[in-house]
């Protein structure tokens, strides 16, 4: 194992001041700016389950991009990603299984990265290097060290990096933001997210290790995580719709980045993107039988400065919450907000003078004292966050997501995991992306496989 040390990178401290700085303005460059009828040109890097996903929604953007290469170690998902543009395009896309061969070619404009978590960091940031404009898939990391040099990676190369954290360009969670900055919830003191579910105690069983399937590049998959035998559910492409790999924590953090990263990225969203600055948390697999290994029951608490957030996971018990099994609360003075994908609610306190409000996919009923636009339509696809990157690759703006953001919310969801794990309450220094407790720092510190290493 090789553990890479920062070289030739700016002071974290100053590193983390001229971010915060360049978060605040436009971000400009003149290198390959396009016109409004040039059409991007798209590689996808990973096209699994959810890099297909990505990719039907770049092809549903056709009069803007156009996908020329995809990726992939498993030749099985190679050969369906190319099928899939030769059946929007009628042209054949270029198949590679080695990543660096998209950063080396000129001519790709932009990537999007939907590959295993542990790989999202490093391919960033080498594609930034490489004059790439970025989608990432959520959460952005792995290790907490990792997430500060990806915003620098962007910002010192002047890169769009648009993170998959789509809900922010739903409509149920922009009318939840509305409501909130409306200032109808009152003062806010308290936010609650939870996940509830109850998975098959057998789960996914506890295979054997074994030679890795025909066409899949077992080495490269593991990149710069550890080297171990190839074992069908720490990859577990055929073991769930998405992959089982996320449950294995050389990889990713389970259920808490996975889901958690998009229950708690709202509360960043509608509340001035703040951070925590003391985190504890408790959990373990205290029902599913298999060889994972995150948490199937857990719950952390995070301290910000003006106010309370809980995260729950419960994979033993489906009771729902305020009549969701998962979802965002924003609890105020006046009353609460409730949001999910499919809707969002505004609950009145007792004794409260706001009037409820219902928001679903479909409709809405109007909030008295709140500004009222028109109707949600019936479905707002994903593909108006892909919209929104590809605009951006053109006017060189900020996306919805921008890549401080996304490695934010990520860095909430990973120090809950780092602070169960450790068995310690941490103390974040948002400043220099921290934690001091000497028990958390394994579980911070990047520790790739040679010869991978992260170099901004």
């Amino acid at each position: 194992m090789n553990r890479d040390e920062s070289k030739g990178s700016m002071d974290r401290r100053d590193f983390l001041k001229a971010a915060a700085a360049a978060g605040m303005t436009v971000n400009l460059s003149t290198k390959n700016i396009k016109g409004a009828n040039d059409r991007i040109a798209l590689a996808f890097i990973g096209t699994g389950a959810q890099g297909i996903s990505n990719l039907r929604n770049a092809l549903a953007a056709q009069d803007q991009a156009q996908v020329v290469t995809v990726c992939d170690v498993y030749q099985p998902h190679l050969e369906k990603a190319g099928a899939a543009v030769r059946a929007q395009y009628g042209s054949d896309p270029k198949m590679v299984k080695d990543f660096r061969e998209i950063l080396a070619d000129k001519s790709i404009d932009a990537v999007c990265i939907s590959t295993p978590d542990h790989w999202h960091a490093l391919m960033s940031v080498e594609a930034c290097k490489a004059g790439k404009d970025v989608y990432v898939e959520k959460p952005a990391f792995v290790y907490l060290d990792e997430g500060p040099r990806m915003v620098e990676a962007a910002r010192k190369y002047k890169r769009i990096v648009q993170g998959g954290t789509m809900q922010r360009s739903m409509p149920t969670f922009l009318k939840a933001k509305e409501i909130v900055d409306s200032g109808a919830l009152g003062q806010i003191t308290w936010c609650k997210t939870w996940a509830a579910s109850l998975s098959k105690q057998e789960g996914f069983g506890r295979p054997a290790d074994s030679d890795p399937p025909p066409g899949l590049d077992w080495d490269m998959w593991l990149g710069p995580a550890p080297k171990v035998p190839f074992n069908e559910n720490r990859w577990g492409v055929t073991k769930a719709t998405f992959p089982t790999f996320r449950y294995f924590w050389d990889y990713a953090g389970g259920a808490m980045t996975d889901w958690g990263v998009h229950f708690i990225d709202p509360i960043h969203q509608f509340l001035g993107e703040p951070m925590p600055f003391a985190i504890t948390a408790i959990g373990g697999r205290f029902w599913v039988k298999d060889n994972l290994e995150t948490a199937d029951t857990m719950t952390a608490v995070y301290q910000y400065p003006n106010f309370m957030m809980t995260y729950e996971l419960r994979q033993s018990c489906a009771t729902p919450m305020f009549g969701q099994g998962g979802g965002t609360g924003i609890m105020g003075t006046e009353g609460m907000v409730v949001v999910t994908r499919g809707g969002c609610w505004l609950n009145p306190n007792k004794g409260s003078k706001v009037e409820p409000i219902e928001f679903t996919v479909g409709g809405s009923r109007p909030a008295q004292g709140l500004k009222q636009g028109a109707a949600a339509p019936e479905r707002r696809q994903v593909s108006d966050h892909w919209r929104n990157f590809l605009d951006c690759i053109k006017t060189r703006q900020k996306p919805t997501s921008d890549i401080e953001n996304l490695v934010r919310s990520s860095a909430v969801c990973i120090l809950g995991n780092v602070s169960m794990r450790a068995g310690v309450r941490l103390d974040f220094d948002e400043k220099t992306f921290t934690v001091p407790q000497p028990e958390a720092q394994k579980f911070t510190k990047i520790n790739y496989r040679a010869p991978w290493k992260l170099q901004v």
